[in-house]
Formats: C-alpha cells, structure tokens, sequence
C-alpha cells in the first residue's frame, strides 16, 4: 500500500512537509454544476433575483474561496495564488449552470484544492441566491478536470 503522505510513522495526521521541493508552475481545472429549473434560469438571466447578480456574485465568491483554501481544508498548505479565474455557464438544455475554475500558482505544491473550493462555494453561492425561488437546486458533478506541474506531472480528465 501506499504511504499516506499525510500521516506520519506514529499514525497522526500531519501537514506535508514541502521545505525541500523545487518551485514549478502549477495548474488546476475544475467543474461543477448546479441543476436546477427553467423558471430559475429565467430569473437568473433576467437579473430578478432579489438578491443581485448570481453569476457575478458566484464568480467573486468563488475567486475568494480558492484564496482561502490552506484555511479552510485542514492540512492544506496556504498557497500566493498568481491566478484564479470561474467562468459560469447556462445550458438551457439542461437546465444547468456550469462552472469551471482555472487556478495557477509558482510554488512547491499544487493548486487542484483551490480549484475544487472555487468552484464548490460558486456553487454554493448560486443555491443560497437562488433558493427563495427554488429550493430542488441539486449542486453536484464536482471535479478536477486537469492539474499539470510537480513531480506526479499531467492529469487530464477523460471526456465522460
């Protein structure tokens, strides 16, 4: 088996020690979706939320998150983020709203944690505006899509 990294030999958890590890340039791509219906989506582009602006506020609450990551996953190093960007997304089709993350930083470990949060409390942000109106919103299909920089290289998501 594997040793996790983030145990050490007397079974405690512990942070990953990256003292020693070489600076490269790191990616992460993330997805998710918030499902919800025709009527909401409506709203939503109409600007009729009584809240404000869901996608831009989603896009900001997601932006803030992945800056936060190292405090709100334990064990999770805090990371200078040199960019962050969310772009949401409607399928009228589907009745969904698709958010992907883009996060990039120069340092000794990756940044697939502050892609995922991003996209997670963008999501989340989209329930909380949303659910006066509609409270079936269903958030899920949350994913890492790619990652590319480190010692473990390239992973790219097959297309599903």
């Amino acid at each position: 088996m594997k040793k996790l990294s983030h145990v050490n030999k007397e079974g405690n958890v512990q942070m990953v020690d990256v003292t020693t590890k070489g600076k490269t340039i790191r990616k992460a791509k993330a997805r998710g979706v918030v499902k919800t219906d025709v009527h909401t989506l409506d709203l939503i582009e109409r600007g009729q939320i009584t809240k404000g602006n869901v996608l831009t506020t989603a896009k900001i609450a997601g932006i803030m998150a992945a800056k936060k990551t190292g405090e709100l996953i334990p064990l999770c190093h805090p990371l200078e983020l040199t960019d962050i960007d969310l772009i949401l997304s409607i399928d009228h089709k589907k009745s969904l709203i698709v958010i992907e993350s883009l996060a990039q930083t120069e340092g000794k470990t990756g940044v697939e944690m502050e892609a995922l949060t991003a996209v997670c409390v963008a999501a989340l942000t989209i329930y909380d505006m949303c659910k006066a109106v509609n409270k079936k919103i269903i958030i899920g299909d949350i994913m890492l899509l790619e990652k590319s920089g480190g010692k473990s290289g390239t992973f790219i998501r097959e297309k599903r």
